[in-house]
């Protein structure tokens, strides 16, 4: 195990289950128990955890956000199978988020955790439709955006974990799916 591994903490918060749950609750009312929504629910899972560990350590574990590329591809598989359209708004989505976020990592502006991660919630959004695909990333860029200016205000930097904030704008477009 590296170091870097080493120093994220397997012990969960008290909050982090509770918030799983809710999370999960929203997931089953916007993609119904459908195939789609397996990604949600991996990510419902996760969420809570991944928010914790990038506020506190500034990294977003390869071990908690890449197997969400396998279960996004098997929902999409599942959801393809199921209602006979080929599930390329998700796979589009996805592509593009993370083809966006790459770009700002290239330029110093965003962790290659976060890359990551915007193709796992592009692919999960593109499943629920267009207007879910398109108000992920901008619900996320709106509340980073807020968050770094008050960072900038307060003499802290402008340096925030953007995790949290591409989370929160998934979900805010899931429940507005």
């Amino acid at each position: 195990m590296s170091r870097a591994a080493a120093s994220v903490p397997a012990a969960i918060a008290w909050w982090e289950w509770p918030a799983a749950v809710l999370l999960g609750t929203v997931s089953i009312a916007a993609a119904g128990l459908e195939p789609r929504a397996l990604p949600l629910l991996y990510l419902a899972a996760v969420t809570p955890r991944l928010c914790s560990i990038d506020v506190t350590y500034r990294r977003l574990p390869n071990r908690l956000v890449v197997p969400g590329y396998f279960v996004g591809l098997a929902g999409a598989a599942a959801q393809w199978l199921v209602t006979g359209e080929l599930p390329f708004l998700a796979l589009a989505s996805g592509s593009a988020y993370f083809v966006f976020m790459l770009a700002f990592a290239l330029a110093g502006g965003m962790g290659m955790g976060d890359v990551k991660l915007a193709g796992v919630l592009g692919m999960s959004a593109g499943l629920l439709g267009l207007s879910a695909a398109l108000l992920s990333p901008l619900a996320a860029f709106l509340l980073g955006g807020v968050a770094a200016t008050i960072a900038l205000r307060g003499g802290g930097g402008a340096s925030i974990p953007f995790g949290p904030f591409l989370l929160a704008g998934f979900w805010i477009a899931v429940a507005l799916a």
